[in-house]
């Protein structure tokens, strides 16, 4: 049997996969079974940062898997303190407190967690919990029970209901439908800094500056889903400091590139002070309160900063601001009428489709369409609802090919201008 008999007699068959094999990478590149080489500008939906195989990550996992691999949380374990540090430091910049997961599902689940106490040390007035987290429209923030139920999503929840209570979704950038939805049992707003799933839409400083100043009128949280769009993918090492450098989070999750390929994830909470005895917000989550058996493991936390050290000491944020802006230029000078505007920051962009010139088979969205031209083209990119194309190129994709690709997408979306 070759790949795809085995995938369907022996693998759930719940993703929609391209008919494609991929057996190696190196750097921007992904060559197929058939020996086919693809510039890879999904680089694993946003995951490798630094492309494929990059020598500091191979490294780090080699070394590391040849002195210890796993350990428990029940002891300390230097590496997780290290990237932790480094987290805090040098990426976040506020003093506060970092848990590791293993995927971004898990991360936000850990937010809403970290919510859902805060609501019991600042109940109602009548001393009932709060336990309300609003999310908004478009919004994706995982597939367990509780990320996808803070999803604004409905076409992932179908078939899965009742899905768990507490969460509201609100239409996004729109501040005056904030302001009015907060109950006595709303404790948190939890947004992502663009909507990659939902059709790479952005947050605007002004709303986001606002939920911060409703977070502080009404006792919320201001949680931040980064998952797909921190560490240096939108134009600075966090995504939201982009819009918003001003804006003050209570907490922070991440995955995706966190691990440059490797699977980890985490949060961070802020020490922000909580009432008047000088109570941190990140000191709630005490020993019990939260856990995970492979997060934070001495292997994939060697990894993570190794990525994010790369991705700082090589000025990757700032590299993508620029190439993303040029990149954005390029497709708008074009004036191409299938076109329908570029969105995005740094190098987390997405096409807008016109519906009307591209024919989609029953079944099919527009975006799936175009991503599989291209990829016959030899372009990898990934849909961003069913009419946007995302491309999410790693962070140090060369010029070359970024010219490469954007003489691809050109010449397969002119195939549809009649």
């Amino acid at each position: 049997m070759n790949t795809e008999e085995k995938l369907n007699r022996y693998v759930l068959h719940s993703y929609g996969r391209y008919p494609m094999a991929a057996v190696r990478g190196e750097g921007s590149r992904l060559w197929d079974s058939t020996g086919k080489c693809y510039l890879d500008f999904c680089a694993g939906i946003a995951t490798c940062a630094l492309g494929h195989c990059h020598p500091v990550v191979t490294q780090a996992l080699q070394k590391q898997a040849a002195t210890l691999v796993h350990c428990s949380n029940l002891y300390q374990i230097p590496q997780q303190a290290d990237l932790a540090e480094f987290i805090v430091t040098k990426c976040v910049e506020r003093p506060g407190k970092v848990f590791f997961s293993n995927s971004g599902a898990e991360s936000n689940d850990g937010l809403i967690k970290v919510a859902r106490r805060y609501g019991h040390r600042k109940p109602q007035a009548d001393g009932k919990p709060r336990y309300e987290v609003l999310t908004f429209n478009k919004s994706f923030h995982g597939r367990t029970l509780g990320s996808m139920s803070a999803t604004g999503q409905d076409k992932i929840k179908i078939g899965f209901d009742p899905m768990l209570p507490g969460f509201r979704h609100l239409p996004f950038n729109d501040l005056e439908t904030a302001r009015e939805a907060i109950r006595p049992e709303t404790v948190a707003f939890m947004l992502e800094t663009i909507q990659g799933e939902g059709g790479v839409n952005c947050v605007t400083p002004e709303f986001l500056r606002g939920l911060a100043q409703l977070c502080q009128e009404h006792d919320l949280l201001l949680l931040m889903d980064e998952v797909q769009c921190g560490f240096g993918r939108c134009g600075d090492i966090m995504g939201w400091r982009a819009v918003a450098p001003d804006v003050e989070p209570d907490g922070v999750s991440w995955a995706k590139a966190l691990g440059g390929g490797f699977p980890i994830g985490g949060f961070w909470i802020s020490d922000r002070a909580i009432d008047d005895q000088g109570t941190e917000l990140a000191s709630i989550m005490d020993p019990g309160s939260h856990g995970s058996t492979y997060g934070g493991n001495p292997l994939g936390t060697t990894v993570g900063l190794a990525v994010l050290r790369e991705i700082v000491s090589q000025g990757l944020p700032e590299r993508a601001r620029r190439l993303g802006a040029e990149i954005r230029a390029e497709i708008e000078s074009w004036n191409l009428p299938v076109i329908q505007g570029v969105r995005g920051l740094g190098l987390l962009l997405g096409i807008g489709l016109n519906p009307e010139m591209v024919d989609a088979p029953e079944g099919k969205t527009v975006a799936a369409v175009v991503v599989e031209a291209l990829r016959q083209e030899g372009l990898l990119s990934v849909p961003a609802g069913p009419e946007t194309v995302r491309l999410l190129p790693p962070l140090n994709v060369s010029e070359e090919e970024v010219q490469q690709a954007l003489a691809i997408i050109r010449r397969v979306l002119k195939t549809y201008v009649k």
